[in-house]
C-alpha cells in the first residue's frame, strides 16, 4: 500500500520536494519488552491487557549531515533492566546507512537509561541536552527512588565527564539547530524533556520521544505514569499538536504501531526500521 504524505506544510514557507531544508527521518527499533496496559497509564487501566513496548532511536538525514536522536542502551543495560535487546544500536542504525562511529551530533531528549545508555557508541559526537535536564538528573530529586528509578547513575556520571571533555552542548529552551531542525523544551516526563521538530518534504514532523510513549497517551490525554509534572505533560500534548503539520506527524517514543503505520526503510527492514518522512501507509 502506498504511503500517504502529511497534508499540511506547517509554519513558515511551504515544504516541498525541492525544499533544501527537508530531511529524511528514520525510526529504528533496537529493543523490546512485554508489558500491560495497566503499566502505561497514570492510575492504571480498567481494561488491562497486553501492551508491548518497543525501543527506538531515530536518524534525521539531510544534505548538511546526519543527526541521531537518543542513543538507546547497551547489552549490560538490557540484562540489568530485563529488556530484550534485539540488535545493538550501531547495527540498528547501520541498517539505514548511518555509521554511529562517525555521527557528529546526537540529541538527547532526556537522560533516562534507554535514551542515554548507549552514549559510548558515538565517539565522535557532541550531545545536545537541555541544561534543565542535567540539573534535574544531578539534583535533589535523584535522592527519591520513585523519581530516580529510570536513571542509571553511571550514565549520568558519564555525561558529566563529557561536559568537561567539551562534548555536551547545553540548550536553554527552544532552539533551532540548523534550518529545518529544532529542539523544543516540554518537560513533563522529566524536568528537561525535549522534542525534535523536523522539516520533511511533506511538512513538519515531531519526534516526541517520551513526551508521549504511545499514541494513546496523547490522543486520550492519559499520561504515562513515569512523570515529573502531570500538568506539563498534558500541556505538552497540546504543544506537540501545535508543532506538527498534523497530528499524524507526531511520532511517539515507544509504540509498536510506529512500525505498522510507516513504510519499511528498505528491503528486508520490515519490523526493524521505517521511513517516517514518507507519511503513514494508507493514511
Amino acid at each position: 500500500m502506498a504511503a500517504v504524505r502529511y497534508g499540511g506544510a506547517g509554519e513558515g514557507p511551504g515544504a516541498g520536494v525541492s525544499d533544501p531544508e527537508a530531511f529524511q527521518v528514520y525510526a529504528v527499533k533496537y529493543a523490546e519488552k512485554d508489558g500491560r496496559r495497566s503499566e502505561h497509564f497514570l492510575g492504571g487501566d480498567p481494561h488491562d491487557g497486553p501492551m508491548p513496548m518497543d525501543y527506538f532511536v531515530w536518524a534525521v538525514v539531510g544534505p548538511g549531515g546526519t543527526w541521531v536522536v537518543d542513543t538507546g542502551f547497551t547489552e549490560e543495560d538490557s540484562r540489568q533492566r530485563r529488556r530484550r535487546l534485539v540488535r545493538p544500536v550501531p547495527d540498528a542504525l547501520a541498517s539505514v546507512g548511518v555509521d554511529a562511529a562517525t555521527v557528529t551530533d546526537v540529541v538527547l531528549t532526556h537522560l533516562h537509561y534507554d535514551h542515554v545508555g548507549g552514549w559510548a557508541h558515538f565517539p565522535a559526537a557532541r550531545f545536545h541536552l537541555q541544561e534543565k535536564e542535567m540539573a534535574y538528573a544531578t539534583g535533589r530529586h535523584m535522592a527519591r527512588p520513585a523519581v530516580s528509578a529510570a536513571f542509571t547513575p553511571a550514565h549520568v556520571a558519564a555525561l558529566v565527564h563529557q561536559v568537561f571533555a567539551r562534548r555536551v552542548v547545553f540548550h536553554d529552551g527552544d532552539v533551532t539547530l540548523v534550518p529545518g531542525l529544532s529542539l523544543h523544551l516540554l518537560g513533563g516526563h522529566t524536568a528537561g524533556t525535549q522534542v525534535v521538530r523536523v522539516r520533511t518534504a511533506g511538512g513538519w514532523l515531531v519526534l516526541a520521544s517520551d513526551a508521549s510513549h504511545y499514541y494513546e497517551n496523547m490522543e486520550a490525554g492519559r499520561p504515562f505514569p513515569i512523570v515529573h509534572d502531570v500538568g506539563d505533560m498534558l500541556d505538552g500534548y497540546d504543544r506537540l499538536v501545535a508543532l506538527a503539520s498534523e497530528q499524524s506527524a507526531i511520532i511517539p517514543g515507544h509504540d509498536p504501531l510506529v512500525l505498522e503505520r510507516y513504510p519499511a526503510a528498505g528491503p528486508g527492514l520490515d519490523g526493524i526500521a521505517v521511513r517516517l518522512d514518507e507519511g503513514r501507509v494508507g493514511g
